[in-house]
């Protein structure tokens, strides 16, 4: 395995991190507690969840991902082993149909979020504590570009206090951003240095070869200010994995499971820029996923390469493609690709 550091911590992370919003609506909590051990195994260190896990999001399945993960800590004692992250939820008329009312970033909002999760996850702290999304208006999700919101009145610093609140009771260790633009990282940067207090570690956006977007600020950003990224869907909801490509998705594939999710990922130019990719790595002699993987792996600016299985082969497939070091040759053909379809899946 690989590590990295936690933005301007001094946490090593694995370069690759488990994601696992499909604990308890494509995993049974027997397979999740199996994913965890291989992965731990291997030497990745850093779990991703969220509140709103399993996804996609329903009130019967809500909490169930904390909750499989919360089993295993209690069974396995190891919690000094990995880092553990999850999510409160931005504002969201449809999940404040179940999940709370108050939803967003007040302090009894934020407060109530990470009380229930502690308690599905069955341990006293989180290592990292990310707001899912901005409670403004923002380009996210698929949405590509901005309108402004006039509703919205900055409330950073108070959120950034309730944060610091959290750390001083030691149930957070850091805090970090999600599904966030240059601006808000800046500001929420601007206002943590303002108030003497630590600064945001990670923010979590998504990144992969039909997504790129990220690089085009995003990245300095990251960079320069170290805050590295998380990258989620580097797999473009198993678009990158080949399947698609060459038929072998079935009824259980997410894209065909969940047919009315993910606009993003069905998009004009989604799966011939996948057809692309996969006849690249045919080409080359590797795997798409292990492709896929390996370039996300490869940008300076990701701290840890967030991906997910439904099963142990393509858990095995993806913790493989660590060691993977894409040639010259496949990186011209990816630039290539990548001109004739920008960003397909944004």
């Amino acid at each position: 395995m690989k590590y990295s550091k936690l933005g301007n911590t001094d946490i090593e992370v694995s370069k690759l991190c488990l994601g696992t919003m499909t604990f308890g609506q494509q995993n049974t909590e027997q397979e999740a507690h199996e994913q965890l051990d291989y992965a731990l195994d291997r030497g990745i260190n850093i779990i991703d969840t969220a509140e709103i896990y399993a996804v996609p999001c329903r009130q019967k399945t809500y909490g169930k991902t904390e909750e499989f993960i919360g089993t295993w800590i209690q069974a396995r004692k190891n919690r000094d082993k990995y880092i553990l992250a999850s999510k409160v939820s931005g504002p969201s008329p449809y999940l404040a149909s179940y999940i709370r009312e108050d939803l967003g970033f007040g302090r009894r909002a934020i407060m109530e979020a990470i009380e229930k999760s502690l308690a599905r996850l069955r341990t006293e702290y989180l290592d990292l504590y990310q707001l899912h999304w901005p409670e403004r208006q923002s380009p996210r999700f698929g949405t590509r570009y901005y309108t402004h919101d006039t509703e919205w009145q900055d409330n950073f610093s108070d959120v950034i206090s309730t944060l610091e609140e959290l750390k001083k009771a030691g149930k957070i260790r850091h805090y970090g951003l999600s599904n966030e633009t240059p601006w808000g990282t800046m500001r929420h940067l601007q206002i943590c240095d303002a108030m003497q207090v630590d600064r945001p570690v990670s923010i979590q956006n998504p990144y992969s070869l039909t997504n790129r977007t990220f690089e085009y600020a995003m990245s300095e950003v990251s960079i320069r200010e170290k805050i590295g990224l998380l990258a989620y869907s580097p797999l473009a909801m198993g678009l990158l994995t080949g399947k698609y490509s060459d038929g072998r998705a079935n009824e259980k594939s997410r894209l065909n499971k969940f047919k009315t999710h993910w606009p993003r990922y069905r998009g004009v130019n989604a799966l011939p820029a996948a057809d692309k990719y996969h006849a690249l790595a045919q080409e080359h002699g590797l795997t798409t996923s292990q492709m896929a993987l390996a370039f996300v792996n490869s940008r300076p600016f990701v701290s840890s390469n967030i991906f997910g299985a439904t099963n142990m082969e393509q858990l095995k497939e993806n913790i493989d493609s660590i060691d993977l070091e894409l040639s010259d040759e496949v990186l011209k053909g990816i630039e290539e690709i990548n001109e004739l379809y920008p960003n397909a899946t944004p």
